[in-house]
């Protein structure tokens, strides 16, 4: 089954992120808070998919998408992004993000992005 990075910088997110996706079968390889953590984890465990936030300290979603690209061209990323967000995940899907989930999660929505993300 495929590895999954999460990365969001509230805790509850990525509880719930992780509970639909374990429980369908994906494996959690870890999870980051913030895009700067999220690009170091990508190098050092290369997931085979990324749920990134867009909103973030440090270094966020967008720019997190554009380094992990950099990283490896084939990266797979999924934004998370709350409502009215549209312009930015817009934004994300030009710096190469394959697909977005919008808050709050619901778990059919969530595991269709992934498995269509992931084909």
């Amino acid at each position: 089954m495929a590895k999954i990075l999460i990365v969001d910088d509230a805790a509850f997110m990525r509880m719930m992120l992780k509970d639909i996706l374990s429980k369908a079968g994906y494996e959690i390889v870890g999870e980051a808070e913030n895009g700067a953590q999220a690009i170091e984890m990508y190098k050092e465990l290369t997931p085979d998919l990324v749920t990134m936030d867009i909103t973030m300290p440090e270094v966020d979603g967008i720019q997190a998408v554009k380094e992990i690209k950099k990283i490896n061209a084939g990266s797979t990323v999924v934004m998370c992004s709350a409502m009215g967000q549209q312009a930015m995940v817009i934004e994300a899907i030009q710096a190469g993000a394959k697909d977005f989930i919008v808050k709050p999660f619901q778990q059919d929505r969530v595991l269709e992005a992934i498995q269509k993300a992931l084909a």
